[in-house]
């Protein structure tokens, strides 16, 4: 009677009643017994998983923020400007196409235009100069002019500019011709003009302009902040202004291919190939250039994070092991199989890296929202960036305990328990 109770005693113990509750509760037994190695274990793996999140979530905040700041400067532009021919003569180049005066008003009759400018660089005569005073000192030594161009009075709209002080002249002062100038913030400082109340004078190449205006920004224009601006009918009169050089049109966002077709034609209908339009490039392919560009660096990081935290969980689960051979034996001699002791160790290699990769995701989120609301950004980040994030700690706790957990199943059943 006592071999069928010996039997039935056997066969609870029996490797296929060993359920998956049983393996789990088995293998996690021990990860909390000593905390200070378990937090050692998983920092590695928090840094790594920690720093891939947010080096995604920054790479995709930073792409989205370029890409609205796109959008509102770049991406609502098109500049049309005539087509050049070399002429053969030291590699010059001519303008094979003319811009109309009147480009501006016919532009805005498109669709998707909502303002219009055209501008030209002047060109002085030789030995002329922009001055403040009208007396040129020839023992004074010689300093850089600023750059003289013609604009019509809309420029500030189609540019998204503003003014310091002062006003843009406009329409009417075009048409007559008058003598009036805006300058920019780094003419009027090296001009030593700051204020416009007492009525200053500038001299173009020995002919007085009235300064009534300064300007505070050119978003599109940089050569703007340095240069006299003055109105096109004024260029023509005094200084010969053939044709402007550019026209500068501001567009609704997404409508620049449209409007460069258009443009070409409404100005030229008999000769479209004369002039160019450039349209903004796509805003996803700058962006998705920010974010690959700055992926690359910190993955690169985040992985060698990642591995130093492989590592580790390799090395403390290894030492577990040598720890506990005696438990190892003892469980062998009561029917433990191989798979079972290796598994069991397998286990609670991926259960440290799950909760590495886990608290890493959790690190790498908020980095990612206190940044941007540091930066004043919107944060940008895809849920299941985190969610990978957490599984991928799990990947380096499987990859990291197979060793360990392969040689925890070799260990034979008598050597366990003689040596312990």
């Amino acid at each position: 009677m006592r071999l069928p109770r010996l039997a039935r005693s056997r066969g609870a113990l029996s490797p296929d009643r060993f359920t998956f509750q049983d393996l789990v509760a088995e293998a996690t037994a021990d990860i909390g017994t000593r905390p200070g190695r378990l937090i050692m274990t998983i920092l590695g793996t928090v840094f790594g998983i920690g720093s891939l999140v947010a080096t995604l979530g920054l790479a995709q905040t930073a792409a989205g923020q370029i890409e609205r700041q796109f959008d509102a400067v770049a991406s609502t532009q098109v500049v049309v400007t005539p087509v050049t021919a070399e002429t053969g003569a030291q590699n010059a180049s001519v303008a094979a196409g003319r811009l109309p005066w009147d480009s501006a008003p016919r532009v805005q009759r498109l669709a998707g235009v909502e303002d219009a400018a055209l501008l030209g660089e002047v060109r002085l005569p030789d030995g002329a100069v922009i001055t403040s005073v009208p007396v040129n000192d020839p023992s004074a030594p010689v300093a850089a002019s600023p750059h003289l161009f013609a604009a019509s009075g809309s420029l500030l709209a189609a540019d998204e500019g503003s003014l310091a002080t002062g006003r843009l002249f406009d329409a009417g002062h075009d048409t007559r011709g008058d003598r009036v100038a805006v300058l920019g913030p780094r003419a009027a400082e090296r001009l030593g003009i700051n204020r416009i109340d007492a009525q200053p004078s500038i001299f173009v190449g020995g002919v007085a302009y009235a300064v009534i205006g300064i300007v505070d920004g050119m978003e599109r224009r940089s050569d703007l902040q340095d240069a006299v601006i003055i109105p096109m009918g004024a260029a023509r009169a005094d200084f010969g202004l053939g044709a402007p050089t550019e026209l500068a049109i501001r567009i609704a966002v997404g409508a620049g291919p449209q409007v460069a077709e258009q443009a070409v034609l409404a100005l030229q209908p008999d000769e479209p190939d004369t002039l160019r339009a450039s349209a903004p490039a796509a805003a996803s392919d700058l962006s998705l250039s920010v974010q690959a560009d700055v992926n690359v660096v910190f993955l690169l990081l985040g992985v060698i994070a990642l591995l130093a935290g492989g590592l580790g969980i390799a090395n403390v689960t290894l030492l577990s092991v040598l720890e506990r051979v005696g438990e190892i034996g003892l469980r062998r001699s009561l029917g433990a199989t191989q798979r079972q002791v290796g598994r069991q160790f397998m286990v609670e290699s991926i259960v440290i890296g799950l909760i590495g990769g886990l608290i890493g995701a959790a690190v790498g989120v908020v980095t990612v929202v206190l940044v941007a609301v540091v930066q004043g950004w919107t944060p940008v980040t895809s849920p299941w960036v985190a969610l990978a994030g957490t599984v991928l700690g799990a990947g380096v706790g499987w990859a990291s305990g197979w060793y360990p957990a392969w040689r925890a199943g070799r260990i034979e059943p008598v050597t366990a328990l003689r040596g312990s």
